[in-house]
């Protein structure tokens, strides 16, 4: 969950810093108020694309910055690792993002530098975000199978199907390769197993290479470790050297010691310091001497260097790149043998790697199967709760035979609003409402499966009524007891069931605008910003029904 976010110079805020609690968080203010403000950070911070209109008129730049909690970060922690980031301290994930208007702009993981990519990823495991534009997810099938798959829990075999279907595809891109190949001349075939030969008698290693930059860093300052090493033995054991001096006062001082308590311990000082010294020039004299490095050796360190360096020149500045380069020319070499013998291999390989994923295919569609059914029950059921009378919700699934991304699926998401309407695919509703409606049903559904902590919601009551708007806004609180819950919303009956209240304002003055976010932390502020949304703040009537309300939803909370 998203614990602090703070804010400074973005749009028309100047500053904010917010702690969020856990449970369903309600953003209401006026039309035009800047309620999105803090949407915009969150997606700022998911790495969406923000420029300089992001900063506010009067300031060099502005920036967002976040605290978020996992009681369990193994999955963010891992994917970390793989980005180069640093994991988690005790749960926590600190993301910030800064936009400026002379430079270049900046994001920040734990602490580290990141890119804009490394958030989009990261975005993925913290945040979903639910708004007028969101519900256009559900028209992409990838999206619709996705949602369905979560419900059925088809991570494990998913992903194991994934992995056979790359290695499938590039099967088949060899065998293309393989019917399009040019015919290499001796001399380039020559030429290739020059190059293999050169990269195997070398046969890099990161730990080879990283002990070869080290010999090279030592071979290259050999003879300035000999001299200075050398001199700073003779500056401490030389006649009057420090060693010497502090030798000499050493012996002084146990002349008076027995005298003097304070001279007794400044003498056990000076001894310290005249053993430490000692020790001290010993370890340059050894470090000299190590130093001496054999000619022959040298020239051997060196030219192993130039080797490994001409190599990256010419295949890319890791091993990797460069073992990956080994492998394509030997690969390009494989094609140039007995192509049919090589064709007919490729196959058999094809035809093994078919046969697998149709075994896991079919497990996946049995499941999915299965699953739509009581999917689809339970989203009809929420719809009648959202205000649809006669919804009518079907998921279309077909199996098919051939290999594909979506582990060899076709499926269609299919909605009627009203009794006696055709049910049509989700692409064929006009209504914005009614997809909102639709997302929030299929998401309260996926609740306890999808494992996102905080899910956003911008204005998901859109276009429905005051009846319909309490039983959105009852169907958040319930997606809120397995997520964390952020709204942003127009609807009393909506604001009234959540666990926190902001209220963002706009104040105008004769030189400026800008936005105040505030925690209504009472029961009377939330009233009368209820009583507002109702109608009036001055309104008896108005306070008296948003009193009812909070009351009635507390005492259901």
């Amino acid at each position: 969950m998203i614990s602090f976010l703070s804010i400074k110079n973005f749009a028309l805020l100047e500053s904010a810093q917010i702690d969020f609690s856990t449970g369903f968080t309600a953003i209401t203010g006026e039309t035009g108020a800047g309620k999105s403000v803090i949407l915009g950070a969150l997606a700022m911070l998911a790495g969406n694309k923000f420029g300089k209109e992001a900063i506010k008129s009067s300031a060099a730049s502005c920036k967002v910055e976040a605290s978020l909690n996992f009681n369990d970060s193994k999955k963010i922690d891992t994917l970390l690792i793989e980005m180069g980031l640093p994991e988690c301290e005790n749960g926590e994930l600190i993301i910030s993002r800064s936009i400026f208007r002379d430079k270049a702009q900046r994001c920040f993981v734990n602490g580290s530098i990141c890119t804009l990519a490394n958030l989009v990823q990261i975005s993925e495991l913290w945040i979903d975000f639910h708004g007028p534009g969101e519900p256009q997810k559900l028209f992409k099938t990838k999206n619709q199978i996705d949602m369905l798959d979560i419900f059925a829990s088809n991570d494990s075999d998913v992903f194991q199907y994934r992995l056979l279907y790359k290695d499938y595809r590039k099967v088949l891109n060899d065998i293309d390769e393989l019917l399009n190949a040019k015919k290499l001349t001796d001399d380039e075939i020559d030429f290739l197993k020059n190059k293999i030969s050169q990269i195997e008698k070398f046969n890099p290693t990161n730990d080879s290479i990283a002990e070869l930059e080290s010999k090279f860093k030592i071979v290259e300052n050999a003879s300035d470790i000999f001299e200075k090493s050398s001199a700073i033995y003779n500056l401490i054991q030389d006649e009057n050297s420090l060693g010497d001096i502090a030798s000499k006062a050493y012996r002084l001082s146990c002349d008076i010691a027995d005298v003097n308590e304070l001279s007794a311990s400044l003498s056990e000082r000076l001894n310290v310091i005249s053993v430490e010294l000692s020790d001290i020039a010993e370890s340059y004299l050894e470090l000299s001497e190590n130093s001496s490095i054999a000619p022959d050796e040298i020239e051997a360190v060196r030219n192993k260097m130039n080797l490994w360096l001409g190599l990256t020149r010419k295949y890319g500045n890791s091993v990797d790149s460069v073992l990956e380069a080994c492998k394509e020319m030997k690969h390009k070499l494989a094609m140039q043998g007995d192509v049919e013998a090589y064709s007919i291999k490729l196959k058999e390989k094809l035809d093994s790697l078919k046969s697998q994923m149709n075994v896991i295919a079919k497990k996946i569609f049995k499941a999915r199967s299965k699953s739509a059914s009581k999917l689809s029950k339970s989203v009809v059921s929420l719809l009648e709760n959202l205000g649809f009378k006669n919804p009518r919700f079907e998921i279309f699934l077909n199996e098919t035979t051939e290999p594909d991304q979506n582990c060899q699926s076709i499926c269609e998401f299919l909605f009627s609003a009203n009794a006696g309407q055709d049910i049509l695919p989700l692409t064929k509703i006009a209504s914005s409402g009614e997809l909102a409606r639709v997302m929030l049903a299929i998401k309260t559904t996926l609740a306890s499966a999808d494992s996102t902590p905080l899910l956003v919601f911008d204005e998901v009551d859109a276009n429905v009524g005051g009846e319909i708007g309490a039983n959105v806004g009852a169907e958040l609180a319930k997606l809120s007891s397995e997520h964390q819950v952020i709204c942003v919303t127009h609807l009393p009956q909506v604001a009234a069931c959540a666990n926190n209240h902001f209220l963002i304002e706009k104040i105008q003055r004769d030189s400026s605008t800008f936005v105040e976010i505030s925690l209504l932390e009472n029961f009377d502020s939330r009233v009368l910003e209820l009583a507002r949304m109702l109608g009036s703040r001055t309104s008896d009537s108005a306070k008296l029904h948003a009193r009812k309300l909070l009351e009635a939803n507390l005492k259901n909370g």
